[in-house]
């Protein structure tokens, strides 16, 4: 195929409606009810997708007899459609915004230990400047996070670029690493205990990260390089709420992320253990997409994390 013009789009004349029929055609795999969802007849729907193939000369959608499914070149189409589109609706967003004297709307992504400390102090500097900024925030693991940003959903996000993601469309900041502690219920035998060692707590019960997560696999290895057996009596999950809970009513010891872990000790929910571990998640900071048009409030907000991460890292 040709290299295409930056703007063949233009020259395709290519239509918000043929957009709109790629994301329904990726849901609905099916040409008929893809063309009902738009209010189209099913022959004007398969001619937008004809022309648009015959101009990108290129097969966006295998048809199947039970429907259709988008080829590699659909997929990669579909992923654009969807992020032009969600462009196009948050400049109406913004435009709506800044003619009722608002600045906007910010969508952001983070993990769990930046939204205890970094973003808060962020977004409360940011609505001192732009009280009606509105800003939506996505708590989520980096792996979905990151399927957000590539979606187009999000302007930016605070979490990790994992070993198997080779978008180099991605920019990325790092921020600082994230290092794990032991925690406890308040006033559990071991909270006072003076040269506490890994033995003396490789025995205990645990609540931890499950079979297959990079934290789990470090502290099971945290305990073998000590010669130690990792423990065996444990609760797997990541559910904070049924985590603190079993803290609070049992002696089962937890792992997490120090900043995490001094917030709830400062709420008075569980205690950190004296024992420094040696082990620690991997770094995490800002990511972004490259080709990503940053509006003014979502400008902002990165400025003031990037502040923000100065102060707390």
């Amino acid at each position: 195929m040709d290299t295409l013009n930056p703007n063949w789009f233009l020259r395709a004349r290519l239509k918000t409606r043929q957009l709109l029929l790629l994301i329904a055609l990726d849901e609905q795999r099916n040409i008929h009810r893809a063309a009902e969802t738009l209010h189209m007849t099913q022959p004007a729907a398969s001619k937008q997708i004809k022309d648009l193939e015959e101009m990108l000369d290129v097969k966006l959608f295998e048809r199947l007899p039970r429907g259709m499914e988008p080829t590699l070149f659909g997929e990669t189409m579909i992923r654009h459609a969807r992020m032009a589109l969600t462009s196009l609706s948050l400049a109406h967003d913004d435009v709506l915004a800044l003619k009722s004297g608002l600045v906007g709307q910010v969508e952001i992504g983070v993990i769990m230990t930046p939204a205890m400390s970094l973003l808060p102090k962020a977004i409360a500097k940011v609505k001192l400047q732009a009280p009606l900024l509105r800003i939506g925030v996505h708590l989520e693991p980096s792996n979905t996070l990151l399927n957000m940003l590539e979606r187009g959903t999000l302007d930016f996000m605070i979490g990790r670029i994992l070993e198997h993601d080779t978008n180099s469309r991605l920019t990325y900041e790092e921020l600082t690493e994230e290092p794990a502690c032991a925690v406890a219920r308040i006033g559990h035998p071991l909270a006072g205990a003076a040269n506490l060692t890994l033995k003396d707590i490789a025995s205990h019960p645990w609540i931890l990260p499950p079979q297959g997560s990079i934290l789990r696999h470090r502290v099971d290895m945290m305990f073998r390089r000590a010669s130690l057996e990792p423990p065996a009596n444990t609760v797997d999950t990541t559910a904070l709420l049924l985590i603190t809970a079993l803290l609070q009513q049992t002696d089962t010891l937890h792992v997490m992320p120090v900043d995490v872990a001094r917030y709830y000790q400062s709420l008075n929910v569980l205690t950190i253990l004296p024992i420094e571990l040696p082990v620690k998640m991997d770094a995490f900071g800002i990511i972004r997409q490259q080709d990503h048009i940053m509006s003014p409030g979502a400008n902002l907000l990165l400025t003031a994390v990037r502040n923000a991460a100065k102060e707390v890292y």
